[in-house]
């Protein structure tokens, strides 16, 4: 009888990131990142009267979509700080940038001492936020908590698009702001100033790639000179009287025959047995 050797491994079920529909060659790359349509709007006020901000929300649903999809030959220049995140051989997030916020022409001005602010209440971790701009110096920064930063922001009232992006994927996300004052003397919210809660509801495209599966898997392997005449058993105690032959078929990995067995809960003994 010969010792046979046991080795912890694991197998992905897809071992190659398949990137569905993307072009062998490159038909553009690009400088500026796409909005992925139209702008979406909140329209955000102040109403002196109540002493507080108000927004208008708008109805339609902006779509995260990768560059994979909306652009499939593209690819995004490597020396824009955008890259890593959005560029299919990157990360390859979904993104969009039609979301912004904008002042309404009727709006009162803001009492003195005072400036807006915009507030991530809540959000999957999966969304990530950044603050876009496309002129020189080009700028792609994390905010809303985005590693690890702050979850709110100034705002001066100027047309704001932050870009977000999520993995690419098919469920509906949700992220929850508010738009608020801040007295610049004690450096915290005017009360009852707030917009109240803001939810920007999102849909989001997958790009094709197979989903990878990973399962740890027991392989039992033996030297390649041993192949005739020997076979693998089994048995829950390595004194047991009864030993149980391992019927799965064996295959080669790193150039030695071997078994590869799932692992079950109960312990188990091998040894090779020898028949003439």
């Amino acid at each position: 009888m010969k010792n046979s050797s046991v080795r912890f491994v694991c197998f992905a079920a897809a071992a190659i990131i398949v990137m569905g529909g993307a072009s062998a060659v490159r038909a553009a790359v690009l400088n500026a990142v796409p909005m992925q349509g139209g702008m979406v709007m909140p329209m955000v006020s102040y109403n002196a009267a109540a002493g507080r901000i108000q927004v208008m929300m708008p109805s339609e649903i902006p779509q995260l979509t990768p560059l994979l999809v909306s652009n499939p030959a593209d690819s995004f220049n490597p020396a824009d700080p955008w890259f890593d995140e959005l560029d299919p051989s990157r990360r390859g997030a979904s993104f969009s940038r039609r979301y912004g916020f904008v002042m309404a022409a009727m709006t009162d001005p803001l009492p003195d001492g005072t400036q807006m602010w915009i507030r991530k209440l809540s959000g999957p971790p999966e969304l990530r936020f950044f603050r876009y701009a496309a002129s020189v110096p080009k700028a792609f920064d994390p905010i809303f908590g985005t590693e690890g930063g702050t979850n709110a922001l100034y705002w001066d009232g100027s047309m704001f698009h932050p870009a977000i992006t999520a993995p690419p994927g098919t469920n509906a996300l949700a992220v929850t702001f508010e738009v608020y004052l801040l007295d610049t003397t004690t450096g915290q919210p005017v009360p009852n100033s707030s917009s109240g809660p803001l939810v920007f509801d999102l849909t989001n495209v997958s790009d094709g790639r197979p989903a990878l599966s990973i399962a740890q898997k027991i392989v039992v392997a033996w030297p390649p000179a041993t192949t005739t005449n020997w076979v693998l058993e089994a048995a829950a105690s390595a004194n047991a009287t009864t030993w149980t032959r391992v019927t799965n078929a064996p295959v080669v990995v790193d150039g030695e025959p071997c078994v590869v067995l799932d692992r079950g809960s109960d312990q188990q003994y091998f040894r090779m047995r020898y028949f003439p």
